[in-house]
């Protein structure tokens, strides 16, 4: 039977009962023409907040010119986004992975509310791309992501400057490395226009998960913010979304897990951002897939790094566009046997079949092959044990340490640490714990990278572990271990740290204890008494309220 492509949309243009609702779309520009169409909702995250989604707007109108070009009408709206850059460091940061939620119930709602047909979702900072993501599972009627694009790098003495080497030289000010002038000179330059910051950070590695899982088309977000092709890349994606909606696709029949563990493996062979693990939980529940924590650790050991990108590596998301982009990295995975070529897209070609449309540069020394790997394996590890039950996330690629065992520097929230690190309390050997900061102690499950950052400007990133029940920027860098579950305020066992007490990081083992027996620790939680929560109204309360453990995606679901 041939799917109608006005299949929900009639239901609000249609028939003499509607005439109110024609009327009123009428109003603002609409004509029975445009109504007779499918409606396409084209959502984006514009706000004059960040760089990240700063090109939105523009992206839209030139999406919607290429929707109607395709026969149907698009109808513009807009959701939040909360900058981690922006708001990094404050209680600013509790909105971001509350954002993401927040963005999925915005799409989902929209789109309910007006019957659209179809919903294509322009994407930047980093809980957007998840959150849309979600929104348009729930939805499951024909819907793609398109990423507005990285930003391009900054330059200071022919050296390429992105926001992490900016959180870098805060520690290396604090350090007395460098001075006010130097400080000033990096902020300066790090960012120099739109789009989503540069290296191989959440943001990318996010961009990088949907067109591996098959939500957006291949190598629309290898194509720059600041590119001159971008706005043809957007036209093209309106045309995209209308020849998916004739064709009746929607996300559930894309989202196999083999198309999960496709992602994870993109996530893996890149060094991409520890969140990953957090936002395809978070997805593969919304779909109703079959996937754990486990997993992550599981394909990561068995996928090669081949991309050498920031923040371990050398080179930025727009280097990488520019020597053949996501879809060279997707070619050398396929032609290795790593990745599983069969599986579908929102383009209706297969994965293999649009890897074959990637354009190599020749010379480039971005991309490698599976046999000629950077590493053996991605180093998404999951680390289980007496200090983390259900798990907790370490990224592998940017260091060598394996091993780590020191006295616990306990902190019961973020800023605490950062002044403990910036003002050289922080010695050799020390185990920084960040706690009360998981998805319900934050609430909203903060990241690190001031902190991180701080650690490694200071000349301590090869000597200091830290783990926290919060979460990393893919930023980070160094021996950094979080989403500690269960977290403290659900009365995790890093609720029963306590100053002095020696913890130990073996990666080889997968394994993160504390240096006490199981009764000394039942012992500790016994007397534990859960702290006040930290707002009791509005948005952060509701969150609190119904979020899940960061093992689970941290996803909110009625209790």
């Amino acid at each position: 039977m041939e799917f109608n492509p006005k299949h929900l949309s009639h239901l609000i243009t249609n028939g003499r009962d509607r005439a109110p609702a024609r009327s009123m779309l009428k109003a603002i520009g609409f004509d029975d023409e445009d109504l007779a169409k499918p409606i396409i909702g084209v959502a984006h995250m514009w706000i004059e907040t960040m760089p990240c989604n700063f090109n939105h707007r523009d992206l839209a109108a030139k999406v919607k010119e290429g929707i109607r070009a395709a026969g149907a009408t698009p109808m513009e709206f807009n959701t939040v986004s909360i900058s981690d850059g922006v708001t990094m460091g404050t209680e600013g940061m509790k909105a971001s992975l509350v954002s993401r939620d927040l963005i999925a119930d915005s799409i989902e709602l929209v789109a309910r509310g007006y019957l659209f047909d179809a919903v294509i979702a322009i994407v930047g900072c980093d809980k957007t791309i998840p959150g849309a993501a979600m929104g348009l599972i729930r939805l499951d009627i024909p819907g793609l992501i398109l990423y507005g694009g990285s930003i391009a790098p900054g330059y200071l003495n022919n050296k390429a400057l992105t926001v992490q080497d900016v959180f870098e030289a805060v520690g290396q000010h604090a350090a007395g490395k460098i001075n006010d002038a130097q400080l000033l000179e990096i902020e300066n330059v790090a960012c120099p226009g739109a789009g989503a910051c540069g290296g191989q950070y959440t943001a990318n590695t996010m961009a990088m998960v949907m067109e591996f899982i098959g939500l957006a088309v291949m190598g629309t977000g290898s194509v720059s913010a600041t590119d001159p092709t971008k706005e043809k890349t957007a036209f093209e994606s309106g045309k995209y979304i209308v020849d998916l909606l004739r064709r009746g696709t929607k996300p559930s029949d894309i989202l196999t897990r083999k198309a999960f563990e496709n992602a994870i493996t993109g996530v893996a062979a890149t060094g991409g951002s520890t969140n990953a693990v957090l936002h395809l939980l978070a997805m593969a529940r919304e779909a109703g897939i079959d996937l754990t924590i486990d997993d992550f650790d599981t394909i990561s050991s068995r996928t090669p790094l081949i991309a050498d990108l920031k923040p371990g590596g050398k080179y930025t998301a727009v280097e990488l566009g520019k020597a053949g982009g996501i879809g060279l990295v997707a070619r050398r995975l396929v032609e290795g046997g790593y990745l599983d070529g069969s599986q579908m897209t929102v383009s209706g070609l297969t994965i293999a079949q649009e890897t074959e449309l990637a354009d190599e540069t020749p010379g480039q020394d971005v991309v490698f092959s599976t046999d000629n790997a950077l590493k053996p394996n991605g180093g998404l590890v999951i680390l289980k044990g007496n200090l983390a039950p259900e798990g907790s996330v370490v990224k592998l690629s940017g260091f060598e340490r394996k091993l780590h065992r020191g006295p616990a520097r306990v902190f019961e929230r973020e800023e605490d640490a950062m002044n403990a690190v910036t003002s050289g309390a922080i010695k050799s050997g020390d185990v920084v714990v960040i706690r009360y900061e998981g998805p319900k102690g934050g609430p909203g499950m903060r990241e690190m990278l001031g902190v991180t950052a701080a650690i490694v400007g200071k000349g301590l990133g090869e000597e200091v572990a830290l783990m926290t029940d919060g979460r990393f920027s893919g930023a980070t860098k160094g021996l950094c271990v979080g989403h500690v579950a269960p977290e403290a305020d659900a009365g995790g066992p890093i609720a029963a740290l306590r100053e002095g007490d020696i913890v130990t990081f073996d990666l080889e083992k997968r394994l993160l204890n504390v240096e006490l027996s199981d009764e000394e620790i039942q012992q500790r939680l016994a007397e534990w008494t859960p702290p006040a929560p930290r707002y009791t109204t509005g948005v952060f309360a509701k969150y609190r309220a119904l979020v899940s453990s960061a093992s689970e995606g941290a996803i909110t679901r009625p209790s």
